[in-house]
């Protein structure tokens, strides 16, 4: 079945879901964010992928940092908070705060950070570019917290928890594939 690319069919990719934090000329802001990857250990890189007119892009490009927080399996209304509404027009910290959300004061960065989450981390920007209708921010980690809760998983446009665990193959079946990556070796 052929369907259009971005498409609400074609949405089979599996995601975390990424809570950008910034604070620039909108104000302190969280957006949801399911474009949001770590693309490098060493050093600490994290893209993430924003609407270039959303209150994030603006307030990112100002201050040159961002936070990043992976949202906990019981963060779902978090979520849908800051991803339902835009940082131009609504005051989504507040909204969140009056729900019982707790922040805290970012370590290296001033955008705000989020209480009770998955994982925490704080960027500074190392590159931008435009990309279709979204701008990618590159930020290098200059702080990093994490927590024992698992992540928040987002697929078909529905948050899931993480399931069970599939095993990799055996033992058996990784010697089997080696011997045929050895017999189909190029150049050898």
């Amino acid at each position: 079945m052929n369907v259009e690319y971005g498409s609400e069919e074609a949405h089979k990719f599996v995601t975390n879901v990424g809570l950008v934090t910034s604070d620039g000329p909108h104000g302190p802001n969280v957006m949801a964010c399911e474009w949001t990857h770590h693309v490098s250990y060493e050093p600490g890189l994290i893209v993430i992928n924003v609407d270039a007119a959303d209150a994030t892009a603006d307030n990112i490009r100002a201050t040159g940092e961002f936070g990043v927080s992976l949202a906990a399996e019981d963060q779902s209304v978090v979520s849908s908070v800051a991803g339902g509404s835009h940082g131009q027009s609504v005051d989504k910290i507040a909204v969140l705060k009056e729900m019982g959300v707790e922040f805290y004061a970012g370590k290296k960065i001033k955008a705000p950070m989020i209480k009770g989450v998955a994982l925490s981390v704080e960027c500074r920007v190392v590159e931008t570019r435009e990309l279709g209708d979204h701008v990618m921010f590159v930020g290098e980690a200059v702080d990093v917290r994490m927590s024992d809760k698992p992540p928040l998983v987002y697929h078909g446009g529905k948050y899931w928890k993480v399931g069970e665990r599939v095993e990799k193959p055996s033992q058996d079946v990784l010697e089997s594939i080696k011997r045929l990556v050895e017999k189909h070796r190029k150049g050898a």
